[in-house]
Parts: C-alpha cells; sequence; structure tokens
C-alpha cells in the first residue's frame, strides 16, 4: 500500500512521516510513503506513479488540498483521501469529494493508525465481484466497476465505468441480493440496481451517474434511496464516489 502525504506544513509533514514510519515498521513492511510539499507537486508526481491512499492537509497555499481533490475526483472517483485539519468545520465538505476520513492536527498515533489499518483490510482483501455469463463467454465484473444494472424484458444491461455495457439473459432478481449485500448498491425502481458510488446527483429526475445516464427513482422507493444515498456521503467508511 502505497502513500502520499501533502502538507505545506514542515512540522506536521515530518509529524505524518515519523508516524507513517512506525506504522509500517509494525506492518512488518506493507506500508511504503512519500511527503510533498505543496498540492502542485503531488498531482505531478500522480501523472507518472500510483498511490493506493493520500493523506492531504486541506488548507495549503496556492492549490489547497480540497481543490486538489476535487481536481483528483474529475478522473478517479475510488481513491481513498484523508484530510489533515485543524478544525472540524471542514468535515461536511470533505465527504463531498468522497473523503475516507479526516483527521485533526496535530496527528496523533490513536487516530492515524485506526484509520489507517481501515484502508489496509481493504486493499489487501479481494474486491467482491459478479460472475456473469453473456452471449460471448463468462465475464468477472468487480462491484466497483458497475454503474448500474438495467433489466428490458429478461436482458439484462450491467453498465461499467468505463462505458463498456455487458448483456446477460435473466431476471433482476438474479443478482439482487449480491448485489445489495455490499451497502453501495440500492434499488430505486424494479427495472434497476444502483452503485451509490458512481451517483454525481439525487433530485426528482433520479440519480445522476457518472456516465450521464439519469437513473430513474420508484415514487415509493423515493426516501429509503434519499436516506441509502445521505448515508453513503456521510459515512466516513465507504468509498463514494461521493460528491
Amino acid at each position: 500500500m502505497h502513500i502520499a502525504v501533502c502538507d505545506d506544513s514542515l512540522v506536521e509533514l515530518s509529524r505524518i512521516s515519523s508516524l507513517l514510519e512506525d506504522y509500517r515498521r509494525e506492518r512488518e513492511g506493507s506500508v511504503t510513503y512519500e511527503s510533498f510539499h505543496s498540492a502542485l507537486e503531488l498531482l505531478e508526481a500522480m501523472k507518472a506513479r500510483r498511490f493506493d491512499i493520500l493523506i492531504l492537509d486541506i488548507l495549503m497555499p496556492g492549490l489547497s488540498g480540497m481543490e486538489a481533490a476535487r481536481e483528483i475526483r474529475l478522473s478517479d472517483r475510488e481513491l481513498p483521501i484523508i484530510f489533515l485539519t485543524s478544525s472540524r468545520e471542514f468535515a461536511v465538505e470533505s465527504y463531498r469529494v468522497g473523503a475516507e476520513d479526516y483527521i485533526i492536527k496535530p496527528a496523533r498515533k490513536d487516530e492515524v493508525f485506526p484509520t489507517l489499518d481501515k484502508q489496509l483490510t481493504r486493499f489487501t482483501q479481494e474486491e467482491s465481484y459478479l460472475t456473469l455469463k453473456t452471449g460471448s463467454g463468462i465475464v468477472k465484473l468487480l462491484f466497483s466497476q458497475i454503474v448500474y444494472v438495467e433489466v428490458t424484458n429478461r436482458t439484462l444491461q450491467f453498465i461499467l465505468v468505463n462505458g463498456e455495457v455487458r448483456e446477460a439473459y435473466g431476471y433482476l432478481g438474479d443478482y439482487e441480493d449480491k448485489l445489495l449485500s455490499d451497502p453501495c448498491f440500492t434499488k430505486p425502481h424494479r427495472s434497476y440496481l444502483i452503485n451509490l458510488r458512481q451517483v454525481i446527483e439525487l433530485d426528482k429526475n433520479g440519480l445522476a451517474t457518472t456516465v450521464g445516464k439519469t437513473v430513474p427513482v420508484a415514487r415509493d422507493a423515493f426516501v429509503k434511496v434519499k436516506a441509502a444515498y445521505m448515508g453513503f456521503l456521510l459515512s466516513p467508511t465507504e468509498r463514494r464516489d461521493r460528491l
């Protein structure tokens, strides 16, 4: 698990780096990290290499951590972001850009370690997936790659984040129980299942998704779907892509 830490304060950057070094030793080398003094420096590094977690100071001169997070979310809605902040007033705003958590400065072991443990557990576990039988063969679909599922006349369409559409023959109920076991999925309509990680907005027209499709919400399901979406947005433990 490779972590990027970004803070314009050398004191705080040194503190976090020291904690990460302690964490790395305790976890027997399963964690590596790099430090950055500005959000621009971090964004430039991200063009050349992949990080598994970002730890960002919210308030930095020039490009702030919050602004950097918004830019990152344009191309990567799943990368875990943890904010460093001196005030809890940024909590709600941090969740709007899909932050996993926020840590109050000065960073302390009893906050940093449990937060990283959650991410390490996810990182080392195999992601949930569906085995889908299509006309051309058998396909493994990761839950995180599914935007929504639609059924029409016993034809199921699985719309993916990369724009691909996988088709299978059957009923929505064939996959409903497994997908709904993931709290990021909900059923807004009898013909749809949707991944809340890939929802941009909920309004009277339905659930607007990252692929441009608005999935309808049945009238009798609206209250339940709204509660599920709000709970998703406000949960620090879910990778929402999360606006």
